[in-house]
């Protein structure tokens, strides 16, 4: 398996949808990117995490998956966005608690649409960020090396994914985390079979 070939998608959710507490969404989620023909390779285990920013609301369930995926990434992202409209996912308010979150995080290798504008968000201030979103795909996501709720999950996943402008490994940014923050991410217990 090439990294050129797999997607890496970050799930969340802190909100019930019909009844279903947020694990089961990101279970009926994966089942859904499988139906709609993306070869699941993996998926990491699901974590509790606090929701950002804090207060904002109960704390998420995140985990993280690779998978294959034929189409290029304007198709993955529109697939990612039909998911979640079907477990309720209302987009109103940036950062607002969710039923669903699916983010696509890497396509391969690819930088979209330019390095030059992939940089311009990554360096963005998170004032800014709180503000301001893209209006077009920006890949790699533009923060998945400062979020501990998506590297973690993805070290499962893609440990040695790495970005292909800073370089570093999903395993190497983890361990560039603060330990408090890392500590924040806590293992759920697996279901029952």
């Amino acid at each position: 398996m090439t990294q050129d070939q797999v997607c890496l998608i970050a799930l969340g959710s802190n909100l019930p949808c019909d009844g279903r507490p947020p694990e089961q969404t990101l279970r009926a989620a994966v089942r859904d990117l499988a139906a709609a023909g993306a070869e699941i390779i993996a998926v990491s285990r699901f974590f509790q995490t606090p929701c950002f920013p804090a207060g904002a609301g109960p704390d998420y369930v995140n985990a993280a998956l690779a998978m294959r995926w034929g189409g290029d990434p304007a198709t993955v992202l529109q697939l990612l966005h039909q998911i979640e409209a079907r477990h309720a996912r209302v987009r109103e308010t940036r950062w607002a608690g969710r039923t669903l979150d699916l983010d696509l995080i890497a396509f391969g290798q690819q930088v979209l649409p330019d390095a030059q504008t992939q940089t311009r968000w990554r360096d963005l201030p998170l004032k800014e960020q709180m503000r301001a979103a893209p209006d077009q795909l920006v890949l790699p996501h533009p923060r998945l090396q400062d979020r501990p709720f998506v590297l973690i999950p993805l070290n499962d996943v893609a440990p040695d994914w790495r970005h292909p402008l800073l370089g570093g490994s999903i395993a190497e940014f983890c361990a560039d985390l603060p330990l408090q923050a890392q500590k924040e991410v806590v293992p759920l217990p697996m279901p029952d079979p």
